[in-house]
């Protein structure tokens, strides 16, 4: 299982987001930093356990989306054995 880290400090945009999102999973070059991609993207990784620091900023930042991300990813690693989520 790989570990990956994503600290949400200093994400100000939903771009910085997105692209930190497709870095950090080493999503494919066609990934339309959308929130529908997103989860098509996290259903599709290898077993992972992703540890989301400052989490809190995605939505102070960001308002309803950072909510919205969140809910995405929560969902994904609920549905899905192979994404494991741990908050920092």
């Amino acid at each position: 299982m790989r570990e990956l880290l994503l600290d949400a400090e200093g994400f100000c945009t939903r771009a910085q987001v997105h692209e930190n999102l497709a870095r950090t999973f080493d999503f494919s070059a066609d990934y339309a930093y959308t929130l529908d991609a997103l989860y098509d993207q996290l259903c599709a990784c290898p077993p992972t356990r992703l540890t989301l620091r400052h989490a809190e900023l995605l939505v102070d930042t960001l308002g309803m989306y950072g909510e919205f991300l969140l809910r995405v990813i929560a969902g994904v690693a609920s549905e899905n054995g192979d994404l494991l989520l741990n908050f920092e």
